[in-house]
């Protein structure tokens, strides 16, 4: 089932996840509709805050490589940063929560992350380049940040008729959205 990805200006978004147990109700149902509303959107990750839930599950896929080889596909269930190294690169970020909003974003290239995946194994593992980036945003989603929040304050000032419209619902996507600031028509 495909669910209605929360936009910028939502409480949610800003909230730091809380850590979940094996017992969470209909885990195994969430994290296949995260995937089929992440597909739908053409996304490469989908944290459970961006669906309304502030815990600490997130997943990924990059889909696949150029050359047909499968691209790197997880799900992160209470997930930790461990370190992040390396120089740091700028890459062109959007957002499912924020559409048509792209922005450069420095980033360390490989990273360090403790995590439980679906089947509540858990696993440390050395992440490097674009999967590294993509673990990294979602990461941050939830940690209550947004990739927004790591531009310059002048470039924030310059996008805020932007994210303001998109709080507001005056923006068109191809996938459900849930407006925090949509006024409710009578």
């Amino acid at each position: 089932m495909k669910l209605p990805i929360v936009a910028y200006g939502d409480p949610v978004l800003k909230k730091i996840g809380t850590d979940i147990d094996k017992d969470y109700p209909q885990l195994k149902e969430l994290i296949a509709n995260m995937f089929d509303t992440m597909y739908y959107a053409n996304g490469v990750g989908l944290a459970a805050p961006q669906v309304g839930l502030p815990i600490r599950l997130f997943i990924v896929d990059t889909g696949e490589d150029e050359d047909g080889t499968p691209g790197y596909k997880r799900v992160f269930i209470n997930a930790q940063i461990l370190e992040e190294t390396g120089e740091p690169w700028n890459f062109n970020e959007g957002c499912l929560s924020i559409p048509d909003i792209r922005e450069n974003i420095l980033r360390k290239p490989n990273i360090k992350v403790k995590y439980f995946d679906e089947n509540w194994v858990e696993h440390t593992d050395d992440v490097d380049g674009m999967p590294a980036r993509v673990i990294q945003h979602e990461y941050d989603h939830i940690e209550g940040k947004l990739f927004t929040d790591k531009v310059s304050i002048l470039r924030k000032t310059m996008l805020k008729s932007k994210l303001d419209a998109i709080s507001k619902g005056n923006i068109s996507t191809d996938y459900k959205m849930r407006f925090p600031n949509k006024s409710k028509k009578r």
